[in-house]
Protein backbone atom coordinates (compact mmCIF):
# COMPACT_ATOMS: atom_id res chain seq x y z
CA UNK A 1 0.00 0.00 0.00
CA UNK A 2 1.21 3.50 -0.84
CA UNK A 3 2.00 6.01 1.84
CA UNK A 4 -0.85 8.55 2.24
CA UNK A 5 1.39 11.47 1.22
CA UNK A 6 2.29 9.71 -2.02
CA UNK A 7 -1.39 9.10 -2.70
CA UNK A 8 -2.16 12.80 -2.11
CA UNK A 9 0.63 13.86 -4.48
CA UNK A 10 -0.64 11.49 -7.16
CA UNK A 11 -4.15 12.87 -6.75
CA UNK A 12 -2.91 16.47 -7.02
CA UNK A 13 -0.88 15.64 -10.14
CA UNK A 14 -3.91 13.95 -11.72
CA UNK A 15 -6.06 16.99 -10.94
CA UNK A 16 -3.46 19.33 -12.44
CA UNK A 17 -3.34 17.21 -15.61
CA UNK A 18 -7.14 17.31 -15.81
CA UNK A 19 -7.26 21.13 -15.58
CA UNK A 20 -4.40 21.59 -18.03
CA UNK A 21 -6.29 19.33 -20.45
CA UNK A 22 -9.46 21.36 -19.81
CA UNK A 23 -7.59 24.55 -20.75
CA UNK A 24 -6.20 22.93 -23.88
CA UNK A 25 -9.37 21.24 -25.08
CA UNK A 26 -12.04 23.69 -23.93
CA UNK A 27 -10.55 27.17 -23.58
CA UNK A 28 -8.00 27.12 -26.41
CA UNK A 29 -10.42 25.49 -28.87
CA UNK A 30 -13.26 27.83 -27.94
CA UNK A 31 -10.96 30.85 -28.18
CA UNK A 32 -10.15 29.93 -31.75
CA UNK A 33 -13.83 29.86 -32.59
CA UNK A 34 -14.26 33.34 -31.08
CA UNK A 35 -12.06 34.96 -33.72
CA UNK A 36 -12.79 32.52 -36.57
CA UNK A 37 -16.60 32.51 -36.46
CA UNK A 38 -19.27 35.13 -37.01
CA UNK A 39 -22.96 35.42 -36.21
CA UNK A 40 -24.69 32.68 -34.26
CA UNK A 41 -21.62 30.39 -34.26
CA UNK A 42 -19.62 33.15 -32.60
CA UNK A 43 -22.40 33.71 -30.06
CA UNK A 44 -22.31 30.01 -29.20
CA UNK A 45 -18.54 30.26 -28.74
CA UNK A 46 -19.02 33.27 -26.45
CA UNK A 47 -21.47 31.34 -24.26
CA UNK A 48 -19.14 28.34 -24.12
CA UNK A 49 -16.14 30.52 -23.29
CA UNK A 50 -18.11 32.21 -20.53
CA UNK A 51 -18.98 28.80 -19.06
CA UNK A 52 -15.38 27.59 -19.36
CA UNK A 53 -13.97 30.69 -17.68
CA UNK A 54 -16.57 30.51 -14.90
CA UNK A 55 -15.53 26.91 -14.25
CA UNK A 56 -11.87 27.95 -14.12
CA UNK A 57 -12.68 30.87 -11.82
CA UNK A 58 -14.41 28.47 -9.45
CA UNK A 59 -11.35 26.21 -9.55
CA UNK A 60 -9.03 29.16 -8.88
CA UNK A 61 -11.20 30.33 -6.01
CA UNK A 62 -9.42 32.83 -3.78
CA UNK A 63 -6.01 31.29 -4.45
CA UNK A 64 -3.09 33.20 -5.91
CA UNK A 65 -2.54 30.49 -8.53
CA UNK A 66 -4.27 27.31 -9.63
CA UNK A 67 -1.87 25.38 -7.41
CA UNK A 68 -2.72 27.49 -4.36
CA UNK A 69 0.13 29.79 -3.37
CA UNK A 70 2.49 28.14 -5.84
CA UNK A 71 2.74 28.86 -9.57
CA UNK A 72 2.32 25.42 -11.11
CA UNK A 73 1.43 23.19 -14.02
CA UNK A 74 -2.09 24.54 -14.66
CA UNK A 75 -0.81 28.12 -14.55
CA UNK A 76 1.89 27.23 -17.08
CA UNK A 77 -0.73 25.64 -19.34
CA UNK A 78 -3.21 28.53 -19.14
CA UNK A 79 -1.09 31.68 -18.96
CA UNK A 80 -0.05 31.70 -22.66
CA UNK A 81 -3.72 32.01 -23.64
CA UNK A 82 -3.95 35.33 -21.81
CA UNK A 83 -2.07 36.90 -24.73
CA UNK A 84 -5.16 36.12 -26.83
CA UNK A 85 -7.64 37.99 -24.60
CA UNK A 86 -7.13 41.21 -26.58
CA UNK A 87 -7.92 39.37 -29.83
CA UNK A 88 -11.09 37.93 -28.30
CA UNK A 89 -12.19 41.45 -27.38
CA UNK A 90 -11.26 43.01 -30.71
CA UNK A 91 -12.50 40.25 -33.01
CA UNK A 92 -15.53 39.03 -31.08
CA UNK A 93 -16.37 41.79 -28.60
CA UNK A 94 -15.76 39.25 -25.83
CA UNK A 95 -14.40 40.73 -22.62
CA UNK A 96 -12.72 38.19 -20.37
CA UNK A 97 -12.61 40.84 -17.65
CA UNK A 98 -16.41 41.23 -17.77
CA UNK A 99 -17.13 37.52 -17.39
CA UNK A 100 -14.14 36.38 -15.32
CA UNK A 101 -12.48 39.23 -13.41
CA UNK A 102 -10.58 36.86 -11.11
CA UNK A 103 -8.99 35.22 -14.16
CA UNK A 104 -7.76 38.66 -15.28
CA UNK A 105 -6.39 39.33 -11.79
CA UNK A 106 -4.67 35.94 -11.84
CA UNK A 107 -3.18 36.76 -15.26
CA UNK A 108 -1.85 40.06 -13.90
CA UNK A 109 -0.23 38.23 -10.96
CA UNK A 110 1.34 35.78 -13.40
CA UNK A 111 2.73 38.66 -15.46
CA UNK A 112 4.55 39.90 -12.36
CA UNK A 113 6.69 36.79 -12.57
CA UNK A 114 9.80 37.46 -14.61
CA UNK A 115 9.65 34.04 -16.24
CA UNK A 116 6.15 34.76 -17.54
CA UNK A 117 6.68 38.40 -18.50
CA UNK A 118 9.74 37.52 -20.59
CA UNK A 119 8.10 34.70 -22.50
CA UNK A 120 4.52 35.73 -23.28
CA UNK A 121 3.68 37.24 -26.63
CA UNK A 122 2.51 40.83 -26.77
CA UNK A 123 -1.32 40.80 -27.10
CA UNK A 124 -1.24 43.32 -29.96
CA UNK A 125 1.23 41.15 -31.88
CA UNK A 126 -1.07 38.18 -31.33
CA UNK A 127 -3.92 40.29 -32.71
CA UNK A 128 -1.81 41.18 -35.79
CA UNK A 129 -1.12 37.47 -36.22
CA UNK A 130 -4.85 36.71 -35.97
CA UNK A 131 -5.65 39.37 -38.59
CA UNK A 132 -3.07 37.91 -40.97
CA UNK A 133 -4.31 34.39 -40.33
CA UNK A 134 -7.89 35.47 -41.03
CA UNK A 135 -6.77 36.90 -44.39
CA UNK A 136 -4.89 33.73 -45.27
CA UNK A 137 -7.89 31.59 -44.32
CA UNK A 138 -10.29 33.88 -46.19
CA UNK A 139 -12.28 34.62 -43.06
CA UNK A 140 -12.04 38.40 -43.22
Amino acid sequence: MLHPRIMVKKKLRAQARFWADFVDKKVFECGGRLWKQKGEEQEVAKREMTENLEILEAQLGDNMYFGGDTFGFVDVAFVPLTSWFYSYMTCANFSVEAVAPRIVQWAQRCMERESVAKTLSDPKKVYDFVCNLKKILGIE
